[in-house]
């Protein structure tokens, strides 16, 4: 984690002035909250902000200030906040019920939409979750194979369930992590993807290998970045010894592509998970994948093949209003040129971000797949062109500790000071209805916050 910002900062002095009925209500959270927070990415110091309205790819704090909004929902919102077709779509459901407790209509037409867009959707299960798809995704692994063990990789993200918790950029360390037992510890291998030949060794030798999961793009959907030829490699070595690959797309799915990383890279998993954009914004997860694994969830299947039923309840499995505004978005994603335009913003962020870093003299650079953009801060003091940058051209190791810079903290406040809003990676995720002017706006107000760091000898 980066360094707190010095309590005689000017950026934290007049982060504070900006943001008092924030500090009122996070203080009274305090009281009522672990760390005064209900996720843990929304933990900022010197404290977070409290947002009273949004929409479009703007929100408001319960201040009144006003920020272009790059954190997109945790990136769940592809055509940004409040849009008319996610409106329409929740209050025409909640006016007919919001839990009917039985099979519904939207449910079927909300699977069907998935298997039109992602390529490996040969039947869907929803969920609630993205970490209870994956962890759906994990069972349904080992119940299909027969074999106990989990290869998943080192910072990637998969949610906060027991099997993937550990040997994350979350929770580094691989053994006595807190709450989970030593046999699931046991029955997880946390692979470098950065020593691609070890991983396919480990895949070739060990004959008790259910899965594999992954994030396609990379740890934290590409801020450590993996080339497609890592999961063509993965796709080629699973196939081959009876491995199930699953792909976690919660993030990209429906964002690199329609289809997500699966259908731009034309690699196709046996088991995906899905969240975030599925749901258009309201809670919502699936596994999709092979017929016959999903065919352990299946009443008739099991019976007729003589083998254990995989049980899975769940509340809120294919909520009506999640089903409601999920079609609304995939709708759009489907007919639309929403991912297009959504990317063609990311791009122009990226473009616009290391215009600024190089006339500023600043050796960072702005990279990214599709509308997903992250800033390399070089804490190694590597030789960046930050015009010229390919982040294919440096080993992944650079960039595992560059959230870290001690930089970031401040950069996150100084862009919120110039009404811009990043998650603390520090990245952007853009949605389609982000304007060129918005783009143009948070490049100058990156100019201006890298400009007040050097006052403040950040930089």
């Amino acid at each position: 984690m980066p360094a707190a910002p010095p309590t005689n900062s000017p950026i934290v002095a007049a982060y504070r002035q900006r943001t008092p009925e924030s500090l009122r209500l996070w203080q009274q959270a305090r009281n009522v909250f672990p760390g005064g927070i209900v996720h843990d990415s929304r933990h900022m110091l010197p404290y977070p902000i409290y947002v009273a309205r949004a929409e479009g790819p703007r929100k408001w704090d319960v201040d009144g200030n006003e920020y272009i909004d790059y954190y997109g929902g945790h990136g769940s919102l592809i055509l940004g906040h409040a849009h008319p077709s996610f409106k329409d779509a929740v209050a025409r459901q909640a006016a007919l019920g919001s839990h009917f407790a039985a099979c519904h209509e939207l449910e079927l037409e909300w699977g069907r939409l998935v298997q039109r867009l992602v390529p490996s959707a040969e039947r869907v299960r929803f969920t609630a979750s993205g970490t209870e798809a994956n962890l759906m995704a994990i069972r349904l692994a080992r119940a299909f194979t027969g074999r106990s063990k989990l290869v998943r990789f080192k910072n990637h993200f998969h949610g906060w369930q027991d099997h993937v918790a550990f040997g994350s950029k979350h929770q580094a360390a691989t053994d006595n992590v807190p709450g989970i037992l030593k046999g699931i510890i046991d029955a997880v291998i946390v692979a470098d993807p950065a020593k691609p030949e070890a991983v396919r060794a480990v895949l070739e030798s060990d004959p008790d290998i259910a899965a594999v999961i992954m994030e396609p793009t990379g740890a934290s959907s590409g801020q450590i970045p993996l080339a497609r030829d890592f999961a063509v490699m993965l796709r080629d070595a699973t196939a081959k010894h009876g491995i199930v690959l699953i792909f976690d797309e919660v993030v990209t799915g429906f964002r690199v592509s329609p289809g997500g990383a699966q259908a731009m890279w034309g690699i196709t998993p046996d088991l995906t998970s899905l969240a975030k954009i599925l749901a258009g914004g309201m809670p919502g997860g699936a596994v999709v994948g092979r017929k016959d694994i999903l065919d352990h969830l299946d009443f008739g299947e099991t019976a007729a093949r003589g083998f254990v039923k995989i049980p899975h309840q769940g509340t809120f499995n294919a909520n009506p209003m999640a089903a409601a505004a999920g079609i609304a978005a995939l709708t759009r994603v489907a007919e639309d040129e929403i991912c297009e335009t959504a990317a063609a913003r990311g791009a122009s962020l990226r473009r616009q971000w290391n215009r600024v870093f190089a006339e500023e003299k600043v050796p960072w650079a702005a990279y990214g797949v599709a509308s997903t953009t992250y800033v390399f801060t070089n804490p190694e003091g590597l030789d960046v062109d930050p015009e010229a940058f390919d982040p294919a051209c440096y080993p992944i190791g650079a960039f595992e500790k560059a959230a870290d810079h001690p930089a970031v903290p401040l950069l996150r406040l100084a862009l919120m000071l110039r009404g811009v809003d990043l998650s603390g990676k520090i990245g952007a995720i853009a949605s389609a209805v982000h304007g060129e002017d918005d783009i143009a706006a948070t490049a100058e107000a990156m100019r201006g916050a890298i400009r007040i760091l050097k006052d403040e000898s950040a930089l």
